[in-house]
């Protein structure tokens, strides 16, 4: 990087001093943690996407699962993105307590203790991986235990710190789960299971620069080189529009590949429309509070977009053998 950039220089609060020394005095006598506070640790909201998304894939995975070992399997899942949250929170202590939005949470905040979250992380991670295993099979197993490694080491200890393309890198972590699913009933990655990844990754950069378009200061004050830091805010609408544009063919590819109906066709080409044009609006509008509702519009919108494409896959792998059965000829 170039001569002064502020990433080159010390940490606000170095991580030896978060993850070894005591915080408070709470962290000081191992924490004192509750309940609620080792829930939090989980990221019960990014757990839920999470959870959504591999169950999707699972449910539409070909020739189905017994419902018992489908609950493990989601289960399994959704312990192991939980043990990845963990693992984050332990490592990113330090950036934490500077965020506005993340100073709050158990660690940092000193609620628990640095060494109790990473062994709280560990033990889970252990824990889904192997119950999967003996659950379903071990290629979903190894999937899963590739995703925690993939955000807690390679995302948040080396991409996230290092490179304005964390997130683009990064999101491969969190596109994970509905592959996961799939390989769980099938044993195999297949087409399908990629273009679920697939969908999931290309969503994830615009989703989150929208994010850190209205929240570049807390990146800033953490040292965190997110695109709009280190190139700039209309870098960054340029790569969110260029994002968006590649999103919205991929998430029509389930229709096109033949495991999604022309229905669930439409509506994604409607979403996917509506996706590029918020994306149009936040790169149009780049100064004052005209900037920032354009921003938090496309961040809110794109939770929306991934919610329904992937309970639309689901309704129509539901539906679409009851509506084939229900017409002339269906039932001969």
């Amino acid at each position: 990087m170039a001569a002064g950039n502020p990433w080159d220089e010390e940490p606000i609060m170095s991580l030896a001093e978060l993850r070894d020394g005591p915080l408070d005095d709470a962290a000081a006598f191992g924490g004192q943690g509750e309940v609620g506070d080792y829930l939090a640790l989980l990221k019960p909201r990014v757990m839920s996407l999470v959870v959504f998304t591999a169950l999707v894939g699972t449910l539409i995975a070909p020739s189905g699962i017994h419902p018992v070992l489908a609950l493990v399997a989601i289960l399994c899942i959704a312990i192991g993105a939980g043990a990845s949250g963990a693992l984050n929170m332990w490592y990113d202590a330090d950036i934490d307590a500077v965020m506005s939005r993340t100073r709050s949470r158990p660690v940092p905040s000193g609620r628990v203790a640095p060494g109790e979250a990473l062994t709280f992380g560990l033990t889970l991670s252990a824990f889904s991986v192997g119950i999967l295993g003996l659950a379903t099979n071990w290629l979903a197993a190894g999937l899963l235990a590739f995703t925690i490694f993939f955000y807690a080491v390679v995302y948040t200890m080396w991409l996230k710190r290092s490179t304005p393309q964390n997130i683009v890198i990064g999101g491969a972590s969190g596109a994970f789960p509905p592959m996961i699913g799939w390989a769980a009933v099938t044993g195999s990655v297949s087409v399908e299971s990629v273009t679920l990844f697939l969908i999931i990754f290309m969503w994830t950069p615009p989703h989150f620069w929208a994010l850190s378009l209205f929240k570049r200061g807390d990146y800033e004050d953490a040292k965190i080189p997110m695109l709009p830091v280190v190139a700039g805010e209309d870098v960054t609408r340029n790569h969110i529009l260029a994002y968006s544009v590649l999103l919205a063919p991929i998430g029509v590819a389930p229709w096109l590949l033949g495991f999604a109906s022309p229905i669930y066709g439409a509506v994604a080409i409607v979403l996917g429309l509506v996706f590029v044009v918020h994306a149009i609006t936040v790169w149009r509008r780049r100064e004052g509070d005209e900037a920032r509702k354009a921003a938090v519009s496309l961040f809110k919108f794109s939770l929306v977009y991934l919610f329904l494409v992937f309970a639309l896959l689901l309704a129509d792998s539901t539906l679409a053998p009851l509506v084939s059965a229900l017409l002339p000829g269906g039932m001969a």
